[in-house]
């Protein structure tokens, strides 16, 4: 209370305490906020993977025009809206630094390995292995799958894993095997595993798509997503030069979905690949990775695998944002672990 005098008159002003005031509440905007959003064309953005104002922000006219069937200009309108209503602006260095504080590591058993990457797989980028059949790329998957559910006192990050299988090489046994080495419950580590079979190309990018839906729709802890193998189905459906141009383009629409789960998500995104050899290169090793430079630059991670001597395998580190050029030797021991 605050007594005031005016003309010779006291006048008593009752002043409010500010912690009595409420407090106005920043309520996250959706896509009925957008004007001229009617629930008709929110069902329709939706079905196709368009759920919030980012994933609109970020499209383009002819996806928005294909999900809702609205004229070009209408298309326009609706994405200058979602970015209107978001801070899509410029960040410190300051700011970014903070946000890679978010970023976990899934170690394995292998210390050369955890070192060669800087600790571990790291999540909210993708990792993709290559190399020749036998050289262990499906075997770090699974082993990925039961250590990003170790707790946290035992390098873990307590996540659940997402396996999209395209060559049929997920093994329950395999689990089991690595599970009991590690001391872990091995019902509850298959338990945690997401399995799905993908049968062609558009199959295999569907279920890459369905993952959101896991973690936002059922609340799944989801931190590792597994594509084994991701360019099978790609180079089998696509043969000869004229159908290049169409299996890149679907190749980089697949790793862009990728990269969008891993960095909105912070997911660890593991992919293993095929690879080649070029005929025509008489020295040094000819073998070279399959998807070109559309696979290489979604990469954040590239790691070349092959067979070294006796039972080792040789992971050399071939490109990395972060972490400088080098290799690490490791082995499969009898009961699946990866070991130095």
């Amino acid at each position: 209370m605050i007594k005031a005098e005016s003309k010779g008159v006291d006048e008593k002003i009752m002043v409010e305490p500010e912690e009595s005031k409420p407090k106005e509440r920043t309520k996250e905007k959706t896509l009925k906020d957008l004007p001229g959003v009617g629930p008709a064309t929110i069902e329709k953005l939706e079905i196709v993977g368009f759920t919030d104002l980012m994933s609109v922000a970020v499209a383009t006219p002819g996806q928005i025009i294909e999900a809702t069937g609205m004229g070009e200009a209408t298309a326009k309108k609706l994405i200058a809206a979602a970015r209107s209503s978001l801070q899509m602006g410029f960040e410190s260095g300051v700011e970014l630094l903070k946000k890679r504080e978010a970023v976990l590591r899934i170690p394995t058993p292998s210390k050369e390995l955890n070192a060669l990457l800087g600790g571990g797989f790291e999540t909210g980028a993708i990792t993709e292995c290559f190399g020749a059949y036998g050289s262990s790329k499906t075997q770090i998957a699974h082993q990925l799958a039961v250590s990003v559910q170790l707790p946290k006192n035992k390098g873990g990050i307590e996540g659940s894993a997402v396996y999209i299988d395209t060559e049929n090489t997920f093994r329950p046994e395999r689990i089991i095997q690595i599970a009991d080495a590690l001391g872990v419950d091995s019902k509850k580590a298959l338990a945690n595993i997401k399995v799905a079979r993908a049968y062609n190309s558009d199959h295999q990018m569907l279920l890459a798509e369905k993952v959101e839906d896991l973690i936002k729709k059922e609340g799944a802890n989801i931190k590792l997503v597994i594509v084994d193998s991701l360019t099978a189905h790609f180079r089998a459906e696509f043969i000869g030069r004229g159908t290049l141009a169409e299996r890149q383009q679907k190749i980089n629409k697949h790793m862009r979905t990728l990269a969008n789960l891993a960095c909105n998500h912070n997911v660890c995104v593991y992919v293993t690949n095929q690879v080649m050899a070029k005929p025509d290169q008489f020295f040094g090793d000819p073998t070279e990775a399959i998807g070109g430079h559309i696979v290489g630059h979604n990469s954040t991670f590239r790691i070349y695998l092959r067979k070294g001597k006796k039972d080792t395998r040789v992971a050399k580190l071939v490109d990395s944002p972060n972490l400088p050029n080098g290799e690490a030797a490791f082995n499969i021991d009898t009961s699946g672990v990866i070991d130095v």
